[in-house]
């Protein structure tokens, strides 16, 4: 997904065929015949034993996880036509969330909450100690994954530092990002899950960045006011890391039990944390030493942008003011995030096949 919007940033939507789009759809083509395989296996060919720890659905027997990937591997290709035919009829996308694009994130959503249950039972039939940590990794990862899912669909509201001074950037993030963070804590399997889920979230973006800029990309659709010779990276990431280590801390600290007070300091902790990290990196990220940086792959626009003074600004310091009122709201969905992760979390942990 980062390569296909750095494609649409630097080449525009030539055709559905870009190797963009081939590895998105081929990774939802995978999910659905491997977890179709195991479905198969399970129902006629495994122990007893492996058939009750299962689930039934029409007859087939396959673990929870392989039903979700499954149903996220149908949706992935129903969105292919589907937005292949948006764009036809409709032209370029206005915006990241069209039908077609809704209907692709949900099969991803899908297939990555499918493998995080597969990995998740693993997890809690795992025997010896080196199981359960490579089965925590893999969750901290796929969690990673998430964070990134979410990221992406919201890079309108929090995709650039530009936007890190307004209201509705702290309000998304704070009801997107706590409940992932607590939800790998509570379940993950590591001493610091959710710090590990950041990290891989954080590594995932700046290896990304890295890899994208070097590679030569010329303008195909017009008009072209921004002449480029190289991929446009994706911005960097949020500083998710410091949040997630305050809340793995909370919740070593309280424990199971308290689930509101628990949410209360998990909801807060974020909130004042990242806005802490993220006000002033933004500022950081806007200033002269970090343009021209190649490790922070920031002052890089589409080739259908005007370029002005307007790429080092604040956008939406008027119409979205950052006052005492939405930093309250913005806390408040903060802590029901978090207490949606707590009751995410606690499900999860309980996943047995």
């Amino acid at each position: 997904m980062i390569w296909d919007i750095s494609w649409h940033r630097s080449i525009g939507r030539d055709t559905f065929w870009t190797p963009a789009h081939l590895a998105i759809y081929t990774g939802g083509v995978l999910a659905g015949c491997a977890c179709g395989g195991l479905a198969l296996r399970t129902t006629f060919a495994e122990t007893p034993a492996a058939r009750d720890a299962s689930v039934s659905f029409w007859g087939f027997r396959a673990p929870l996880g392989a039903w979700f990937c499954i149903w996220g591997a149908l949706a992935m290709l129903t969105s292919a036509p589907l937005d292949n035919w948006w764009h036809n009829a409709y032209g370029l996308d206005v915006k990241v969330l069209s039908p077609p694009h809704t209907l692709l994130a949900a099969g991803l959503w899908a297939i990555q909450l499918g493998t995080l249950l597969l990995v998740l039972a693993e997890l809690h039939r795992a025997k010896d100690s080196r199981a359960r940590l490579v089965c925590g990794l893999a969750i901290a990862l796929v969690a990673g994954i998430v964070i990134e899912n979410g990221a992406i669909l919201g890079i309108e509201q929090v995709g650039f530092a530009n936007d890190a001074h307004n209201a509705l950037y702290y309000e998304f993030a704070a009801g997107c990002f706590p409940m992932v963070l607590v939800a790998a804590g509570r379940c993950g399997g590591l001493r610091w899950s959710a710090t590990a889920a950041a990290a891989a979230y954080m590594l995932i973006s700046l290896v990304m960045i890295w890899a994208l800029q070097p590679f030569p990309a010329t303008p195909g659709l017009a008009p072209v006011f921004n002449p480029l010779t190289h991929m446009v990276p994706a911005p960097f990431p949020l500083l998710l890391v410091v949040p997630a280590v305050a809340i793995d801390v909370l919740l070593r600290h309280f424990g199971s039990g308290r689930e509101w007070r628990l949410a209360l300091a998990c909801g807060v902790a974020f909130f004042v944390t990242f806005l802490a990290v993220q006000w002033y990196a933004a500022e950081l990220l806007l200033s002269p030493w970090a343009r021209s940086s190649y490790l922070l792959g920031v002052d890089h626009w589409d080739y259908s942008s005007r370029l002005g003074p307007w790429r080092y600004e604040f956008w939406g310091r008027v119409t979205q003011p950052f006052t005492l009122a939405s930093a309250a709201l913005a806390a408040a969905i903060a802590v029901v995030s978090a207490r949606v992760g707590l009751w995410w979390g606690s499900w999860m942990a309980r996943v047995r096949r």
